[in-house]
């Protein structure tokens, strides 16, 4: 094989490395988002279920007020009623009575339906907070995998590029300027292998020429379709 050539398909696997180490590194932002996004589902679910939790836990107080306040006002009227010597104020004193214990009654069956609702949210509470700790606990776990592979990326690239200096040192400027053309508008191939009188790379079958020219190993052979590198298998 033409030296060149040996040269250049080790220089094209280190570009196609880096290239890959990059597309892997612009792949990773929307997994970590994507991942983030998991969790701001469970984060939002547990905080509906939090909230829903705590309504009911005011709506109890407000009962237990109301509730308080009526009796507060029984047993005031329980004390006018006895202090009374007015037969028509004791008896609309007593309807009064009996009309606050009516609406106690209610707002206690009122409250004893909230705290039944309440250990309904209660368990719906905990069992979200239970998955926003598995969720936080598993992101944080892909995150913190997420941030390795990206540095082992980055690592990995500096000392291809390193690597790639080198090997490009032993290139002739005007091969490494077409090369570089070709590697970036042809989709990283741009040595390719002829194998039976075919270009590997636009799968079109090359002139007689071309063909002779790279079983020759003479010179850097150019496919006339596209125009990569071509060299041959043998």
């Amino acid at each position: 094989m033409l030296a060149e050539i040996e040269t250049l398909l080790i220089l094209q696997d280190r570009d196609q490395k880096m290239r890959n180490l990059q597309l892997d590194l612009e792949r990773i932002p929307g997994e970590e988002d994507a991942a983030k996004m998991r969790l701001a589902g469970d984060e939002k679910r547990a905080a509906d279920a939090k909230a829903v939790f705590q309504a009911n836990e005011v709506a109890m107080k407000n009962l237990e007020l109301d509730i308080q306040t009526r009796q507060d006002s029984m047993a005031k009227l329980k004390v006018q009623q006895f202090e009374t010597k007015k037969n028509e104020e004791f008896h609309r004193m007593g309807e009064e009575i009996e009309n606050y214990g009516a609406e106690v009654t209610k707002l206690e069956d009122s409250e004893l339906e909230l705290m039944e609702l309440g250990e309904t949210l209660k368990s719906a509470l905990d069992e979200a907070k239970a998955k926003l700790d598995a969720s936080q606990k598993l992101v944080d776990e892909e995150l913190e995998a997420f941030e390795k592979r990206r540095q082992n990326c980055q690592t990995q690239i500096v000392a291809l590029k390193d690597e790639r200096t080198g090997i490009a040192a032993k290139l002739d400027e005007d091969i490494i300027s077409i090369y570089n053309r070709l590697f970036a508008g042809k989709g990283a191939s741009a040595v390719v292998p002829l194998e039976d009188g075919q270009c590997k790379g636009c799968h079109m079958k090359v002139i007689k020429s071309t063909e002779m020219s790279a079983r020759a190993e003479k010179v850097v052979t150019h496919c006339e379709n596209c125009g990569r590198i071509v060299y041959s298998r043998g």
